[in-house]
């Protein structure tokens, strides 16, 4: 577990822009991604008949639509207890392996960090 007030203040927004996603659209998942010059992507959980994202998977859709070179982080607000692959696939595919993802409970604290190798 992360302490939420030992957050770099920039990793500490993201999870927060998540935690309000998830809230705000009464989704499963909230994620939240910024890209290579600080500008950041928020999306929830798509659940249509024709299309299902993750929320993750949603943002990195977000940044690369907008012209995003390469991401800095991402932060997911979530019940679960990991992240799937496909998830972080998304991630490393535009950020990089090396790129960090937070995993947040659905209170906003930080459960574990994984880069996305």
């Amino acid at each position: 577990m992360t302490e939420s007030s030992a957050l770099d203040p920039e990793d500490r927004k993201i999870v927060t822009l998540a935690r309000s996603a998830r809230a705000r659209n009464g989704v499963p998942e909230g994620a939240a991604v910024r890209d290579e010059t600080g500008r950041t992507y928020v999306a929830g959980t798509v659940g249509l008949p024709s299309l299902r994202l993750s929320a993750l998977r949603t943002a990195v859709a977000m940044a690369v639509a907008s012209g995003a070179k390469s991401l800095e982080a991402a932060a997911v607000v979530s019940e679960a207890e990991a992240l799937p692959e496909e998830d972080l696939a998304a991630v490393r595919d535009l950020g990089g392996a090396g790129t960090p993802v937070l995993l947040a409970g659905v209170d906003g604290a930080v459960r574990s960090v994984v880069s996305a190798e």
